[in-house]
């Protein structure tokens, strides 16, 4: 092989390695099962009006309590603890 063709061989196999890309799928953590009972619950973080829009109006709502304020909502088949406006934890009971 002479000279030309080797170069355009090194060009053609650098093309090839550089297009290639693995494609990686993240799905949205807020639409994911995450207990052991496989119930889809609000995450760390999340606004009450984000909660409030995704998963409906809470069967029972405290009132906020301590400093900072804690406010519970429990759903049929969870409770969520937020501080302030935001998820601190939610938890399915035993």
């Amino acid at each position: 092989m002479n000279k030309i063709n080797l170069i355009l061989l090194a060009i053609l196999i650098s093309a090839i390695s550089i297009s290639y890309a693995d494609v990686v799928s993240i799905a949205d953590s807020t639409d994911i099962p995450n207990s052991e009972q496989g119930i889809l619950r609000p995450v760390k973080g999340l606004s009450m009006a984000y909660v409030e829009k995704k998963f409906g109006i809470a069967e029972h709502i405290s009132d906020a309590i301590g400093k900072p304020p804690i406010t519970i909502w429990t759903y049929p088949e969870f409770i969520v603890y937020f501080e302030y406006n935001h998820v601190i934890h939610s938890v399915v009971p035993h």
